[in-house]
């Protein structure tokens, strides 16, 4: 996957479409990522221990990580990202700017 936690990222599809956030969960086996403020869903918690009331939480539900792009910490605008090998070792690369993001 292109992304990784903690990657500021700009969504370009879907309800959500040109809002930016932090990724907080990557789910590679279903090519899904979790990202801060986006995609808020509705969901309705039975009462627990730490919740003893229950009722209606929003949570951030998991998108398509095709429908993200990762944002150029040089210019602040979204970009591809490609790979190189620097020193034996694979990183990630803005094809806008030619740096690497890890």
């Amino acid at each position: 996957m292109f992304v990784k936690k903690n990657d500021k990222v700009k969504v370009i599809a879907g309800k959500d479409k040109g809002t930016e956030g932090v990724v907080e969960q990557v789910i590679p086996a279903a090519n899904r990522v979790v990202v801060k403020g986006v995609n808020i869903v509705k969901k309705h918690q039975k009462p627990s221990n730490a919740n003893p009331n229950g009722g209606i939480i929003e949570v951030e539900a998991p998108i398509d990580a095709s429908n993200v792009m990762l944002i150029d910490s040089k210019d602040g605008k979204p970009t591809r990202v490609g790979y190189k090998v620097v020193d034996g070792k694979k990183v990630r690369v803005s094809k806008k700017s030619g740096e690497t993001l890890d």
